[in-house]
């Protein structure tokens, strides 16, 4: 059902507002007994549904293999945010990898919005889609920061679809006096993110994609075919796609040690009034502040503020979720202090190094993508279509994504943990000093 729908949970999905307003959906069997593919995708978030679309529309036999249900993880429980670029800016990726490869980075950047606009479209996916993000200054140090970039962007990358902002009308348009400045991004989109990920799922069933939900892989092998295994199955495959992100535990080390799986938590207030909400946020975008750990929020399709805030990075979610990412809320809204929360929720999402996507290629038939680093809507969307087209033998994209570093952890994954919370404490304390 639609976001305007009936309120009932989805079946073995998070307790969310995403999963309380999602689509029908078919349930997919475990697997059990052996099951022969082309192609066995593990894991059913936005790259392997991604994947095993545009390799089922290419004629290949496609399996994925869920552990849990299509979407459940950070697929169907984030922002939905679909924003132009990479997670790291034009300035950063200049610095880090040259000019050109930059530009190639963010035509890339722009063609993944389009995918997801596009595969919205052709597949007629009811997702609530909607246009515009807004980037907002946190601190007075952010401001000259937006404007620069904008002027970047607008010059060097002729991208027309961004301007700058002043405080008086990001105030006007976001209804807080909070910020410093903005942009205003207008080719971007946001969305309902699990909906997004449900008809996606429709859409590679449609084209012959075998999907097993609640069937957790425990190992595999490579070689001539691979073997893919869990607890009642197999599959034998000729490639293997491993799309867990966040969720890839222990399955396989070589690859582990280059992200780090955080935390992130969401709320959904009731549903506000009209005139509420667009005092809220006047032209509707997606917002998101410049703070270390981000703010991000956007009006549903039925006028509830979907506000993100705050992160842990243990393998415990708080036990209040509503009031843990309800003071970040009131931090920008303080007129909502006497406003229902009536959901929250977190989710895992894997993060890397220097917040660009670990893309790669284990053994000549085993490939990965995974770290999206809160990007992931568009990042994970186009991530799946370079990986159709390698299978496919058009390696020339995903040569380009398999050659931007992306080091491990220090440490590893024994000792990742304790460096990454002492690096994010001292960043949220830079945060908490408004500088």
């Amino acid at each position: 059902m639609s976001a305007s729908g009936t309120i009932t949970q989805l079946p073995g999905h998070t307790d969310s507002y995403y999963a309380a307003s999602a689509n029908p959906t078919l349930e997919h069997p475990a697997l059990e007994g052996e099951v022969s593919a082309d192609v066995c995708v593990i894991g059913a978030g936005y790259t392997g549904l991604s994947s095993a679309l545009h390799l089922a529309e290419r004629g290949y036999r496609v399996v994925v293999l869920e552990a849990e249900r299509v979407g459940w993880g950070a697929s169907g429980r984030n922002g939905g945010h679909v924003g132009v670029g990479q997670r790291k800016g034009q300035e950063e990726l200049e610095k880090m990898l040259g000019r050109d490869t930059a530009k190639v980075l963010w035509d890339m950047g722009l063609e993944a919005v389009r995918l997801v606009e596009q595969l919205i479209g052709r597949h007629g996916i009811q997702c609530d889609l909607k246009r515009g993000i807004m980037h907002l200054a946190a601190k007075p140090s952010h401001d000259a920061a937006l404007k620069q970039e904008v002027e970047l962007l607008n010059q060097r990358y002729g991208y027309q679809d961004i301007r700058y902002a002043e405080r008086d009308e990001v105030a006007r348009l976001v209804g807080s006096e909070r910020f410093y400045g903005g942009q205003i991004d207008a080719g971007s989109l946001h969305l309902h993110p699990l909906n997004f990920a449900l008809g996606l799922a429709e859409a590679a069933r449609k084209a012959g994609v075998l999907f097993f939900e609640h069937s957790r892989v425990t190992g595999y092998t490579g070689g001539s075919p691979c073997v893919v295994s869990t607890a009642k199955g197999r599959v034998s495959a000729g490639n293997i796609l491993l799309a867990c992100n966040g969720y890839l535990g222990k399955l396989e080390p070589r690859m582990a040690g280059r992200i780090m799986p955080i935390n992130n938590f969401v709320l959904a207030t009731e549903p506000l009034g009209d005139k509420l909400a667009r005092e809220l946020i006047a032209n509707d975008h997606a917002l998101q502040d410049t703070l270390f750990v981000i703010n991000y929020w956007k009006l549903s399709g039925d006028n509830r503020l979907i506000f993100g805030g705050g992160e842990n990075y243990s393998s415990r979610f708080p036990k209040d979720i509503r009031g843990f990412v309800r003071k970040y809320m009131l931090e920008v809204y303080p007129q909502l202090a006497e406003t229902r929360i009536d959901y929250g929720w977190g989710g895992t999402l894997a993060i890397t190094m220097n917040r660009m996507p670990s893309v790669g290629r284990l053994e000549p038939n085993v490939y990965y993508s995974q770290g999206y680093s809160g990007h992931g809507v568009p990042t994970a969307t186009f991530a799946g279509k370079v990986l159709a087209e390698v299978i496919a033998g058009s390696e020339e994209r995903f040569d380009i994504l398999a050659q931007i570093p992306t080091p491990s952890f220090p440490g590893g994954t024994l000792l990742r943990w304790p460096g990454l919370v002492a690096g994010m404490v001292y960043y949220s304390l830079l945060d908490k000093l408004g500088r």
